[in-house]
């Protein structure tokens, strides 16, 4: 056990803390002293009446040292805006490219309905997270997903329920990405070139490198407000080709031979199989929730200005440009081009195959553009949760022994103000955090380990529905769970009710996509290409 510090002074303090603070950092004002007996804590002075429940709450916060020194909790100085640019761009992506797809097993009426209530279920499960960030009842901060579910079902039921699913949102999401990435690079380099280059083109593995070598370097970037402005590019990109593609598909008009009926199996069964497995497909769409929390974390955050009320005004402005991409995506993309959308690439693939020669190369280059841009900016969001992990396993190793590149380990068990901020906490300890290199090392073992995984597994976009299903209950379910245990609403009320029902109907419909996602699979097999990317 390391020392513990006395804190306070008798002079009033506004409550900040790594978790909660309102400016990243701070002047050294406050004085912080070894205590050589029992330590006296005086408790922060707030200048808000005696009954606020957050005072009673907060009488007191430990605080993990180390979070100044990761990249989700190193800044805070985050506002609406950033939150609004961070959430769009993981809130539109390459999944919305096959929303139609979904359109062909449902038809018009079930996938409009399906479309509409898994955005108004999203919308709700990320209200609570939103909320649940900063807890009145423990006076803690939940900056990471993983922290939040732990905190309310335990670290051990909560390895078992959450860890798969959201290292997949975090770690499988940048594989799709390359892969997508990759395949795009090359469709661009096909409309610029349009055939007259004598060069000889990169191969799909070579296009799949030049991606990933561009995402590394890109996510030299030390923390997750640093990226703000790559999020709010990603953000207009996205937007960008989504208006453009289902623009350009209305435009042009309904495809020859068009139809609406929707696909059928052969059997009963199959037919059942393949809606729910649609359903896991729409519901994958809605991914971002692993991201909430981190980047509630960014922001500020005191008594009088809770990042809630931040965070939400952002969310508002998000998923308003959310519905206005992915609802005219789904619908227009349908009305031109029915059954006959493919089902690998969506949205985009058809765009090249039904209209690359009557459209302007322009438009299909930009688009590819936006589509790329879009990629490598979503890489940056989605990963910083697995570097913040990768680093967090080095900065908080204490009583081993570390690699040489790093600095000393720290002393465990410190108590440190509630103002204390990075400065502060490195001025007292005087150890400078982990060099550039040994981040630009972490980071590029992540990228280039994703763009082993997209070379030997290529066929990773096939399993969507599967994964949809196994990572529905961290979008749809654990959030209502999370707030019955922490908020724990009054039994039969409405809210109570509301969120008991939609926590036990996403883990059943979770079981329920995840088996129809393994029958399809089996009943109509997958391409599998291990190392043979197409």
């Amino acid at each position: 056990m390391g020392d513990v510090y006395e804190i306070g002074s008798n002079k009033a303090v506004s409550f900040h803390s790594p978790s909660l603070s309102r400016s990243p950092l701070l002047a050294l004002d406050d004085h912080i002293q070894p205590a050589n007996k029992t330590p006296r804590i005086s408790t922060p002075r707030f200048v808000t009446p005696l009954g606020s429940p957050i005072r009673r709450a907060l009488q007191l916060t430990r605080l993990d040292p180390h979070d100044a020194w990761l990249p989700i909790t190193e800044s805070r100085n985050g506002n609406a805006y950033y939150a609004a640019f961070h959430t769009l761009c993981s809130g539109i992506g390459i999944q919305a490219l096959v929303l139609s797809v979904a359109f062909t097993i449902l038809g018009w009426t079930w996938g409009i309905i399906t479309l509409t209530l898994a955005f108004l279920w999203q919308l709700y499960t990320l209200y609570l997270l939103v909320q649940l960030h900063e807890s009145t009842e423990t006076g803690m901060c939940y900056s990471r997903y993983m922290q939040l579910c732990s905190a309310t079902f335990g670290e051990k039921l909560a390895k078992w329920l959450a860890l798969f699913p959201i290292t997949y949102l975090s770690g499988g999401t940048c594989v799709a990405l390359i892969i997508i990435g990759g395949q795009t690079c090359k469709m661009f380099f096909d409309v610029i070139c349009g055939g007259t280059c004598t060069a000889q083109p990169p191969t799909i593995v070579e296009w799949f490198l030049i991606f990933t070598s561009a995402a590394v370097l890109l996510s030299q970037l030390p923390n997750l407000n640093s990226i703000a402005g790559v999020s709010l590019i990603g953000a207009i990109t996205a937007f960008g080709y989504c208006t453009l593609i289902w623009v350009v598909s209305v435009i042009e008009g309904r495809t020859e031979g068009v139809s609406y009926n929707p696909v059928r199996g052969s059997t009963e069964v199959t037919r059942i199989f393949d809606v729910f497995n649609t359903l896991g497909i729409v519901f994958f769409a809605f991914r971002g929730h692993n991201l909430i929390l981190e980047i509630q974390a960014t922001m500020p955050s005191d008594e009088k200005h809770p990042s809630s009320v931040l965070m939400w005004k952002g969310v508002k402005i998000a998923y308003t440009l959310v519905a206005m991409c992915l609802f005219p995506l789904a619908i227009g993309g349908y009305w031109a081009y029915g059954q006959k959308i493919p089902e690998n690439g969506g949205m985009l693939t058809a765009l090249f195959v039904f209209h690359g020669k009557d459209t302007s190369q322009f438009i299909l280059g930009l688009t590819s553009l936006f589509v790329i841009i879009n990629a490598l900016s979503s890489f940056q969001i989605y990963g910083m949760p697995t570097f913040d992990d990768m680093e967090s396993v080095y900065v908080k190793k204490k009583k081993k022994a570390l690699p040489w590149w790093f600095r000393s380990p720290i002393k465990s068990s410190t108590i440190i103000k509630c103002s204390t901020t990075r400065s502060q906490y490195q001025a007292y300890n005087k150890h400078s955090t982990p060099t550039r290199l040994t981040i630009s090392i972490l980071r590029a073992m992540f990228g280039y380990g994703c763009f082993f995984v997209a070379v030997a597994i290529p066929f990773l976009a096939s399993l969507a529905g599967l994964v949809g299903g196994i990572a529905l209950p961290v979008t749809l379910a654990y959030p209502c769970f999370m707030w019955l245990k922490v908020k724990k609403p009054k039994a039969f009320t409405p809210i109570w009710c509301l969120n008991w029902v939609l926590g036990l109907l996403g883990m059943a419909l979770s079981g329920v996509l995840v088996a129809a996602g393994i029958y399809v699979i089996i009943d109509t097999g997958v391409e599998v290409s291990f190392f043979d990317p197409r």
